[in-house]
């Protein structure tokens, strides 16, 4: 029997509910969860604080909306910069279907690298290469990861690979997870043509098919445990006349898949205590570089994300990655104001824009807001990745100048657009971490998945230290920085998770 979605808007009263397995989370993570306990059986509810926003009603959206409706904290949530490092904007999805949702579609593979140290240095040997390349073909076939052609590129993408070729670095064709894209450039704020197949058009579907509830807006606030064993879930709902109801999850089995930043605080409200909690985020520091050229460029016009540069990855923790943003919202972000802005703003069609971001160390740190709100980021980048910024700022200008800009705009607050000579005489070197212009997309591994308890929040088949059936399936676990984008790399390792709970029946 086919499940449903349900929202906490239209229900009246207190809801009691039981199932094998409750998810808390419809992302990347509880999606795959979901769908595949849902199918082996086992009777499955799916918690989400978000709405629900079909996939054609959001690429309807304006990107306003879209930001105001699915992002989390209207893409304004902040890592507070310690140390002298910059603050961090950080943004994440909150709808079903998640971060997925706000994607560009990248679909990275975990690099070998990174594996090989996961398995030889952390002693969590399944997740090597060849461990996990199963999950790995699983998740991209599931979710079509196909590669974008090189018709689809953009101009400001073709123009910065052949910058990059000129310095002698090769430009590789992304891989993304899409069927029938037209390079519209929309992928962040909902595809027009539903050909991003986000969690929400994959996973999600599959789970209701084979019987799983969704219920959203519903906020989870703790998980209820009897000694080491979950029983339940309580969350909150409010309906549309703002009545607040209860709604509570007898249950099995509990999966948390509520990301990076909540599932820490969630663990902890709910009684599990590990030094490792809350700690060790990762979040991939991005920077991006914008460039004038005399000539039209019209660089929405192409695949939003289409290729990338790993040239620098392993040895220096720099990796390039293609986007361009729509026109509304690359021109808010110039800096300036008032005719000095608007000579710039108007001369959008011969922009052209690149990313850059760093394989970090973990230096963040989850703690629970005020009275109990959303959480508080903070960020201590280290000394390595903090050198490592004008090296990317660097090569990323000179890589423009060779393409033939006219001038660039760096990410440091209060700059001008700088020409060649003012770019390379720019003291990179000594500008303060206040002054950079940082973001993130990818807050990971502040539930860290080890080999032993006082070093990480969970095991290596996601289960909670010292508990019998409290798992984690998100982006929380990665035990480091990835260095690529993470979205294969959680459903995968989400993956994996589910595997093993399938065979090991909820009880």
């Amino acid at each position: 029997m086919s499940g449903a979605i349900h929202s906490g808007l239209m229900q009246r009263a207190d809801v009691d509910l039981d199932c094998d397995t409750v998810v808390i989370g419809s992302g990347a993570g509880g999606a795959v969860v979901a769908a595949n306990l849902a199918e082996a059986g086992e009777r499955v509810i799916v918690l989400e604080e978000g709405p629900q926003v079909p996939a054609l009603q959001h690429g309807a959206m304006r990107q306003s909306e879209s930001i105001r409706h699915l992002w989390r904290d209207g893409a304004m949530t902040l890592a507070l910069g310690l140390g002298g490092g910059p603050s961090i904007n950080v943004t994440t999805g909150r709808a079903v279907g998640g971060s997925s949702m706000l994607t560009g579609g990248v679909s990275f593979r975990i690099p070998d690298h990174v594996l090989d140290a996961w398995a030889k240095d952390l002693a969590l040997p399944e997740l090597s290469p060849k461990g996990m390349e199963p999950y790995f073909e699983v998740v991209e076939k599931e979710v079509h990861v196909e590669t974008v052609p090189e018709e689809m590129r953009s101009r400001s993408t073709r123009l910065f690979g052949e910058g990059a070729a000129k310095h002698g670095v090769e430009m590789k064709p992304m891989r993304r997870n899409t069927r029938g894209c037209d390079g519209c450039g929309r992928c962040n704020f909902g595809c027009p043509h539903g050909a991003k197949l986000s969690v929400d058009l994959t996973y999600l579907p599959r789970a209701v098919a084979a019987g799983a509830d969704i219920w959203a807006d519903v906020h989870v606030e703790r998980v209820r445990m009897d000694g080491a064993r979950a029983t339940s879930v309580e969350a909150t709902f409010r309906d549309l006349d703002d009545k607040k109801h209860r709604l509570r999850v007898r249950a099995k089995r509990v999966v948390v898949a509520a990301g990076g930043m909540h599932t820490p605080l969630l663990l902890a409200k709910s009684g599990v205590t590990s030094p490792a909690l809350g700690k060790n985020l990762t979040l991939h520091p991005s920077f991006r570089v914008m460039a004038f050229f005399d000539q039209p460029v019209r660089g929405w016009e192409g695949a939003l994300q289409s290729a990338y540069i790993d040239h620098y990855e392993k040895d220096e923790g720099i990796l390039f990655n293609s986007l361009f943003i729509p026109n509304g919202v690359m021109a808010g972000t110039m800096p300036g104001f008032g005719p000095k802005y608007w000579s710039r703003a108007k001369d959008v069609a011969n922009m052209a824009i690149f990313g850059g971001m760093l394989h970090d160390d973990a230096g963040g740190e989850v703690h629970e807001g005020p009275f109990g709100g959303d959480p508080v980021l903070t960020y201590r980048m280290s000394e390595r990745d903090f050198r490592r910024i004008p090296r990317l700022l660097r090569l990323m200008g000179e890589f423009w100048f060779a393409a033939g800009a006219r001038e660039i705009i760096v990410p440091v607050f209060g700059s001008e657009p700088l020409d060649a000579d003012e770019f390379r005489r720019f003291p990179f070197e000594n500008v303060p971490g206040s002054k950079l212009e940082c973001s993130s997309q990818h807050p990971l591994g502040s539930c860290q998945m080890g080999a032993a308890r006082g070093v990480s929040v969970v095991d290596a088949n996601g289960k909670v230290w010292g508990t019998d059936n409290l798992y984690v399936a998100c982006g929380s676990i990665m035990p480091t920085s990835l260095g690529v984008n993470p979205q294969i790399a959680i459903m995968s390792m989400a993956t994996r998770i589910a595997f093993k709970l399938r065979e090991k029946r909820a009880s």
